[in-house]
């Protein structure tokens, strides 16, 4: 049988975001895939440098709008590190509850897009309509729904008064009513079994091998969980336990997922009825030390990784973020290879990638035989006049 290389991405209907997926196909089924990445870059690291840290707050939370909170608490950890500044215990707590919630969020998003890719789309609006219910007790408690911006340095920006933790609670008793549905639908139902057991096999050795995270890696059997492994927060006070799967497959992500909630309904009830009394922030100076931290954070997607380097200014020397779909894209090519080309959409969407927060760019000169790295005022440079030569002049904002 004869082979054909075809494209998935970087436009596809079944992709919300730009990639590219290189696909060799042997009749229907896939013998081999690349990932190629570089479509949605947004050289926000290097933004990074050219704002104060409490500006790089903002920024930062903007690296993924799912992830919004834990890629400002992971950052925010390594600033209050450099600064050695004693971070309130309530204020910790609320931290963890923000993450918490952001991963039940995140959890019935996915749940919501992987019935959405599998032709299951009452299972969509379902999952969407409860999620409802989550994105509601955020915007209570922090005014917004999606960029929380709950996180200040030193602390928090809000406190949680007995009404709001009444109310939380109560909307948590309802989404675990609605999961215990949602656990039997995705065990049991034919349309999800069919779909999605034996497709995407990613083994044991191999996740560890590639180096996935998160629930891609507790699907394949890997204990791995950033909360258990290397407690931050108050984790170390909560009880709850890490999530694994043994079947390999995108059932066993999704079963992992599923389970997840249930675990993340109870530490929401732990961290509001013993939340600690006390402030909820502490001055920390604007100008940090020289120095350099380095932060794990266990988000939705799996482990994020921070780095920072601070030069005794009100403006860090580098930032470096490894967002979690950068670990787990590894293993999509593996995942792919021996399965159906209808099934690559759902394949991809099971690691729940985010590739605005993914992307990486690297400009090749042939002529010096090296890479160039450019500064922000020279890609400034090149977008004006990238979009002069198409007749729009920007020079002058």
């Amino acid at each position: 049988m004869s082979k054909i290389t075809i494209p998935l991405g970087p436009q596809h209907p079944a992709l919300k975001e730009p990639e590219n997926f290189m696909l060799v196909l042997e009749g229907e089924q896939i013998s081999g895939a690349t990932v190629n990445l570089g479509y949605n870059h947004r050289g926000m690291e290097k933004a990074a440098e050219e704002r104060t840290y409490i500006q790089n707050l903002y920024l930062i939370e903007r690296v993924c709008g799912i992830c919004s909170h834990s890629h400002t608490t992971c950052y925010i950890t390594n600033v209050e590190e450099i600064a050695k500044a004693e971070t309130p215990k309530r204020a910790l707590a609320i931290r963890a509850l923000f993450g918490e919630l952001e991963r039940v969020h995140s959890h019935l998003l996915w749940l919501g897009v992987a019935a959405y890719e599998m032709g299951f789309e009452t299972l969509f609006m379902y999952t969407w309509r409860d999620r409802e219910q989550v994105l509601d007790c955020l915007e209570m408690l922090s005014g917004n729904r999606v960029h929380y911006s709950i996180n200040t340095i030193g602390g928090v920006r809000r406190d949680i008064s007995a009404e709001q933790k009444a109310e939380v609670l109560k909307r948590i008793a309802y989404l675990e009513e609605r999961t215990k549905y949602y656990v039997k639908i995705g065990t049991e139902e034919s349309t999800i079994l069919a779909r999605t057991q034996n497709v995407g096999k990613l083994p044991y050795d191999v996740a560890i091998q590639r180096g996935a995270v998160g629930p891609t890696a507790r699907a394949s059997g890997v204990a791995r969980d950033v909360r258990k492994d290397e407690p931050y927060l108050i984790y170390n006070e909560l009880d709850f336990k890490v999530i694994t799967h043994d079947t390999c497959d995108v059932f066993g992500r999704l079963v992992v997922r599923v389970l997840e909630l249930v675990e993340s309904y109870k530490m929401i009830k732990q961290i509001l009825n013993g939340l600690p009394e006390g402030p909820i922030a502490v001055k920390v100076p604007m100008r940090l030390p020289a120095g350099e931290a380095v932060n794990h954070y266990e988000a939705p997607r799996g482990e994020d990784i921070h780095y920072l380097k601070a030069n005794g200014t009100d403006k860090p020397d580098r930032v470096k973020v490894r967002a979690p779909t950068m670990a787990n894209l590894q293993s999509v090519a593996y995942m792919m290879e021996g399965g159906w080309l209808a099934d690559a959409p759902l394949v991809i969407a099971a690691i729940d990638p985010c590739m605005s927060c993914t992307d990486r760019a690297a400009v090749w000169d042939p002529k010096k035989g090296k890479t160039t790295v450019y500064g922000w005022e020279e890609l400034r440079k090149m977008g004006i006049e990238h979009y002069k030569r198409r007749g729009v002049d920007f020079s002058r904002l």
